[in-house]
């Protein structure tokens, strides 16, 4: 077993890898001497990653490179990377850059100091524009709300973890992967460090995509869209057996026409859209179970390069 693991995720990051490679070998090298490596994970990018870090390999045997048959995602990614990383810590980080591999020294500082098993990023203040920003913030307001899990917010990729942490961490076998939820639901006591992210490239989380993940991460933490299903039908029926109760007395002791066209007609689309959009949720939650119970891989690999 390696002292340290230095793991990364791979897509169009081909103009990054040879500066990520050289500033995390010369922060492992003070931190660790020669006992690393590096771990690097090919999530079907559709440039010349793959080539690059194969490169490396043959030039620094302490460079892994995981080749996946297809793009996976950058959690499942990520996930595939721990499993294949060998080190007492592991340091997990995006190779674009945007995070510092010289991070490093100032986690595993904090994790001495603090004796924690997690040392994680956190940004003083979210990178991008006023939409990024705001978003993000519905985000984590959004995921508390519907789960009653309070995630920390603004959190990077960049950690620091101990052997057992990720070990524990590995342990979890979801096919629909969500980083944050599974980070802090698998314990121990973990360290925030105020970190400043920089702004090298694009991100591709749009609003669709944001909305996907919400919707993926909250179904996979939390029955509570369900139970308040059961609650909010429960209030429907409540309210119903009141307004029935209303139209029987208003008919026997004052005999006047009700005028309903309008009324009804608002209730049967009220209700019908109520009715699908439960329906709806239900439907998540079911092929949910779906993909569980098929159990196929989250990812596969084609090819490991390098001394594994």
């Amino acid at each position: 077993m390696t002292k340290l693991s230095i793991v990364g995720t791979l897509y169009e990051s081909d103009r990054y890898i040879k500066e990520f490679f050289e500033r995390s070998s010369s922060i492992a090298q003070k931190l660790v001497g020669d006992d690393y490596e590096i771990v690097l994970v090919n999530d079907g990018s559709p440039d010349d990653s793959l080539n690059c870090a194969i490169e490396l390999t043959n030039n620094d045997p302490r460079v892994v490179v995981v080749d996946l048959s297809r793009n996976f995602g950058h959690h499942k990614a990520m996930m595939t990377g721990l499993a294949h990383a060998k080190g007492e810590r592991v340091f997990l980080i995006d190779t674009d850059l945007e995070e510092e591999p010289e991070w490093l020294l100032k986690f595993s500082a904090m994790m001495a100091q603090e004796e924690c098993d997690v040392v994680y990023g956190v940004q003083e203040s979210r990178k991008g524009n006023r939409f990024e920003r705001l978003s993000g913030q519905w985000f984590y307001l959004s995921f508390k709300v519907l789960t009653g899990l309070a995630l920390p917010k603004n959190v990077v990729t960049a950690r620091l973890m101990s052997r057992r942490y990720v070990d524990s961490l590995l342990r979890h076998q979801e096919r629909e992967v969500f980083m944050a939820g599974l980070w802090h639901i698998t314990g121990f006591k973990q360290c925030s460090c105020n970190i400043t992210k920089h702004d090298t490239s694009i991100t591709t989380y749009n609003l669709q995509r944001k909305m996907s993940i919400l919707v993926n991460s909250v179904t996979s933490f939390s029955n509570a869209p369900l139970v308040n299903i059961f609650y909010f039908g429960a209030l429907i029926s409540i309210f119903a057996s009141l307004y029935i109760v209303y139209l029987i007395v208003h008919w026997l002791f004052l005999a006047t026409p009700l005028s309903g066209w309008t009324s009804v007609m608002a209730s049967i689309w009220l209700l019908g859209g109520l009715i699908i959009s439960f329906i709806g949720v239900v439907g998540i939650y079911l092929s949910k179970i779906f993909s569980e119970t098929k159990q196929r891989p989250y990812t596969i690999v084609r090819q490991v390069y390098g001394k594994h």
